[in-house]
């Protein structure tokens, strides 16, 4: 008995290996003058990112969240959850200059955008200044 137990504990831990690596990150801090948009940011490509955004613009604080693939020469694609006062479930995929990916202020006028088929760039729309930063984990 006690053989088949360590035969048994034996596989279980041989299965149970696991490689842990620290993840990459990019912060990136904005502020926008009303009209504007940031520089490109090129995501990490044939992998998952996820892309965490947040205005610290009192009056109009927000934050959202998008898991985001990156297809190097083709697209960019995405799901996340937009910032709140209508907090919805975005989703999509393109390569069309100034398609909407997420909103991360409460009024929903600072949007992170495809910027080209390789990159996305952080939209300040309102008529104001706006401030914050934008995070990518891969």
């Amino acid at each position: 008995m006690a053989t088949v137990v360590a035969v048994i504990t034996s596989i279980v831990v041989a299965n149970a290996t696991q490689t842990i690596t620290a993840p990459n990150a990019a912060y990136i801090t904005y502020n926008l003058a009303a009209n504007t948009t940031s520089a490109p940011i090129t995501p990490a490509t044939n992998r998952s990112v996820l892309v965490m955004g947040c205005c610290t613009t009192l009056g109009n604080t927000g934050v959202g969240q998008v898991s985001l693939l990156h297809i190097p020469s083709d697209f960019i694609q995405w799901v996340g959850l937009e910032s709140y006062s209508s907090a919805a479930i975005t989703q999509g995929a393109s390569s069309a200059v100034g398609t909407h990916i997420v909103y991360i202020d409460f009024y929903h006028q600072v949007d992170i955008q495809v910027a080209s088929f390789d990159t996305i760039r952080i939209l300040n729309a309102s008529t104001g200044t706006r401030a914050g930063n934008v995070t990518l984990v891969w």
